[in-house]
């Protein structure tokens, strides 16, 4: 019994010791110096193997082993790999002198409506907490109508509807009263003006509120859509969707109705805006417009809009999808902030690995979880119709159930190309080509999208490898941190203004790219070969998308200052909006390595938290836009049809507008000598602490010149008003090439208070045509 004992201890104490002598394996991201990769290896992953095979650890274990222990090889998002490793073996791969840095991985949670986050939203602090989440603001949203049995616009936890509130919910035969409720407290639908042009709304739609299309429960649910969890777009950005004021009232006006051109009657739409104004919303968005841009007196969005501010009420509109053309931003008038359209950080993704062991990401929206292994790859370098894949030039003997490769070419694009590829029956498909123009339904085949400077190594291994394969590709992945990010999309529209180039517009950029929100479950969103696909939470890109999003800040905003006017709030926004990409540059335009500029942008970037306090504001009243309209040199009806007045007065000694940013435009026929001068007249109110002291700064390039008189601005107590004079000199040196025979110079007034707590920035911009 004793010696039994004994040995059980033995063995116990073995067991101790072995337990105590194996290390855990963790996951490590390991920097490498691609430049110090021998040449012997062909690839980066053949290098990151031996490098791991070399750890003394290893010298016991299967090459395969170490295979499973490499998780992946980076060589576009950074140079190097992830692996399985010991704090040993860490510790000694960082020896190795290739090595330039390692960290743990780390563990993100899920993300559906990402823009909240992308734009500092935070439960724990700044303006989600402070506005109670936009809690009793009442947004309303002029579009398609709305889908009111989406969990976005479900009331849970919600308190009840604002006494203020007079607005009601239609009782029509696809739409009941009893589906509004906390969340969704007003629906009304306007289409008189359509029929009266000969159309049968019932043909084409839903003769009541309800959506039939999606764009309008897109961006109401974008807004102030509440909490929604598992939330997801085929497989992509998976988790939990919600609105920027997620505790946000909806008011749906239908003024967009669902036939070939998703018609709308301008007539409809002004009794829209009179409606919501009517009925107590807070904040308007309108992603929508009328082409081409009009006199403000002739706009009847302009014309609504500015009853509607009058009355408080901000109004956001999209600036229209016209491309980076100049000129084309649309609803332009300076009382409506005016929204452009931005990228996120987020990406989606399919990743690519050849049977050489080359491994990459392309852009892809595929919509189905499949796994395509061990295909072989086609690619005719040798003959350029087949290597584009040109029309008809796919033969299906030679590519049926291949992965085919189809290189650039001007004669096609990536839309052609993947019907090319599809008609003659091919697995899967590798498109190599920008992918600004991509949309979630565009690749309705297995297939992926490779940027031209990525694809050499795809191209040589398939011209000269014979048997070339597709070791393997696999779709539905979501990347975060994509940079730089934000970008001006590619069909966000571009100042200058074109009925009022002396404000600056568009205003701001917002989120506009990919944006994933509820949808109507009857109409399409995906396609898989000849076969659509539905889902309640699509992805959809537009200015559509950006508008939504501004005028939810704005009701953050407002609910943290209920005495704020409409322009307060729009200072705001914009004196505090980020110029900057998240690599600290200024933003581009998306597909360029050029940086944009005011004319794309405005003023910068929405910035939610840093808009609940902006320290000073350039505010202005309704009588500031009268003397503003007077200066159009408009007819008495035409002022009587902006105003709605009968009478008014033109205060012209006033001085310019009090915009919160500053453009000058120049006739060099009118003008023709240098340098350029113009002088603007602001007043600046502090909505900050008292005894507050602001100094201005100016960055502007060689040969612009900009003073500013006083430099410094002493406020003794909040509500406290200063003027202030900016005095802008242009030299043509400063001047750069634009569109249209126009050129422009910009640069930027910063007023810093003696903490650096607040930063009230303004562009300044100068242009020569």
């Amino acid at each position: 019994m004793g010696s039994f004992l004994l040995l059980l201890n033995l063995l116990c104490f073995t067991c101790l010791n072995f337990t105590w002598a194996v290390e855990e394996h963790k996951t490590y991201i390991i920097h490498m110096d691609h430049s110090k990769r021998p040449t012997s290896f062909s690839t980066h992953e053949e290098w990151h193997l031996s490098t791991l095979a070399s750890l003394s650890s290893s010298s016991s274990l299967p090459s395969s082993a170490m295979e499973d222990r490499l998780l992946y090889t980076y060589t576009h998002a950074m140079h190097g790999f992830s692996a399985r490793l010991t704090f040993s073996e860490l510790a000694e791969l960082e020896n190795h002198p290739a090595h330039v840095a390692s960290y743990p991985d780390s563990y993100g949670q899920l993300l559906t409506t990402y823009t909240p986050k992308f734009l500092g939203l935070s439960k724990t602090s700044g303006i989600w907490p402070e506005s109670s989440y936009g809690s009793d603001i009442i947004i309303g949203i002029l579009d398609t109508g709305i889908w009111p049995e989406s969990k976005s616009f479900d009331d849970h936890g919600l308190s009840p509807v604002p006494d203020r509130w007079k607005g009601r919910c239609e009782n029509r035969t696809t739409f009941s009263m009893s589906l509004c409720n906390r969340k969704l407290i007003g629906a009304r639908s306007f289409s008189k003006g359509l029929r009266a042009s000969g159309l049968h709304i019932e043909d084409f739609d839903y003769d009541s509120p309800r959506d039939f299309d999606g764009h309008g429960t897109h961006t109401s649910s974008t807004a102030a859509g509440n909490y929604v969890h598992n939330v997801e777009y085929f497989g992509y950005a998976k988790g939990s969707a919600k609105g920027i004021a997620p505790a946000a009232r909806v008011a749906i006006y239908k003024v967009v109705w669902s036939s070939d051109d998703d018609s709308s009657a301008a007539t409809d739409v002004l009794a829209g805006i009179d409606q919501a104004i009517a009925d107590g919303v807070d904040v308007m968005s309108l992603s929508l417009a009328f082409k081409p841009a009009s006199p403000y007196h002739e706009d009847v969005i302009a014309i609504g809009a500015l009853s509607a501010v009058r009355r408080g009420i901000l109004v956001s509109c999209s600036a229209g999808n016209s491309g980076s053309s100049w000129y084309s931003v649309l609803n332009g008038a300076p009382w409506i902030m005016t929204v452009g359209a931005g990228t996120t950080d987020r990406s989606f993704s399919a990743s690519l690995t050849l049977g050489n062991g080359f491994m990459l990401h392309g852009t892809s929206y595929f919509p189905l979880s499949i796994y395509i292994a061990d295909l072989p790859l086609y690619y005719d370098r040798s003959n350029i119709s087949k290597a584009s894949c040109l029309n008809s030039s796919l033969e299906v003997s030679q590519v049926a159930g291949k992965v085919v490769l189809c290189d650039m070419n001007n004669q096609t694009n990536i839309f052609n190309q993947i019907d090319e590829v599809n008609r003659a029956g091919a697995a899967a498909g590798i498109f190599v080509g920008h992918t600004m123009l991509l949309e979630p339904d565009s690749l309705y085949i297995p297939s992926l999208v490779v940027q031209p400077s990525e694809a050499d190594r795809v191209k040589q291994y398939a011209s000269q490898t014979i048997n070339a394969t597709v070791k393997e590709m696999t779709f539905q992945i979501t990347k975060h941190n994509a940079k730089p990010a934000p970008q001006v999309t590619y069909f966000s529209s571009r100042g200058p203004n074109p009925i009022s180039p002396m404000v600056l517009k568009p205003d701001v950029l917002a989120p506009g790219k990919d944006v994933l929100a509820a949808w109507v479950p009857h109409n399409p969103t995906a396609k898989y070969r000849s076969d659509k696909l539905v889902s309640t939470y699509a992805l959809d890109s537009g200015t559509s998308m950006s508008s939504p999003h501004v005028a939810a800040v704005a009701a953050l905003v407002r609910s943290v200052h209920q005495d704020w006017s409409a322009a307060a709030i729009k200072s705001a926004i914009m004196t505090t909006a980020q110029i900057y990409d998240n690599r600290h540059a200024i933003i581009r335009n998306e597909g360029t390595s050029q940086p944009a500029t005011p004319l794309d942008f405005g003023s910068g970037h929405v910035d939610p938290n840093r808009a609940m306090d902006p320290g000073l504001i350039y505010d202005l009243d309704f009588q500031d836009y009268v003397n503003f309209i007077c200066t159009l040199n408009y007819t008495t009806k035409q002022m009587m049809a902006m105003l709605r007045l009968r009478k008014w007065e033109c205060k012209l000694d006033k001085g310019d507008l009090n915009y919160p940013s500053f453009i000058a435009v120049f006739n060099k026929t009118d003008v023709p000598s240098y340098p350029k001068n113009k002088t603007f007249i602001r007043v600046l109110t502090n909505v900050g602490l008292p005894d507050a002291v602001y100094s201005s700064a100016v960055d502007v390039p060689k040969g612009m010149k900009v003073i500013i008189t006083p430099s410094s601005l002493t406020f003794s107590e909040r509500n406290d008003k200063q003027i202030f004079r900016l005095h802008l000199e242009v030299d043509e040196e400063a001047l750069s090439a634009g569109q249209k025979g126009t050129r422009v110079a910009y640069g930027y007034l910063r007023w810093t208070d003696e903490k650096s707590e607040h930063i009230v920035s303004s562009p300044i911009v100068a242009i020569v045509h």
